[in-house]
């Protein structure tokens, strides 16, 4: 579909319903995969905290502990709210532009 084409229709719709239906394809898998990987990470980096001996050890395992717990913490948190915020997005841009726009079905 190319630009003239969506300029003549005022259906934005179009032009963002695979947009949002990638989007909704891919959550699931990729919220399973961050949490799977997030896991194992975990679990590696605690056996390295275990196995430190020294204390300087110990602390930088702690911290890398730490670290990867909010890192996979926040990646989860920012793949649910563009999962939430997609059709509010489409929606807004929809306003913006004066084009209707239809979400519906999406984050069902």
């Amino acid at each position: 579909m190319n630009t003239l084409m969506l300029l003549s229709n005022p259906d934005v719709s179009k032009a963002t319903a695979p947009i949002v239906s990638l989007i909704k394809s891919f959550a699931g898998p990729i919220i399973g995969l961050v949490a799977a990987l997030g896991i194992i990470y975990c679990i590696l980096l605690g056996v390295k905290l275990a196995k430190a001996e020294e204390p300087q050890e110990r602390e930088k395992a702690k911290g890398a502990l730490k670290n990867a717990i909010i890192g996979f913490l926040l990646i989860f948190i920012l793949i649910v709210l563009l999962v939430t915020l997609v059709p509010q997005m489409a929606t807004w841009v929809g306003g913006q532009t004066g084009m209707s726009v239809n979400v519906t079905g999406f984050g069902q």
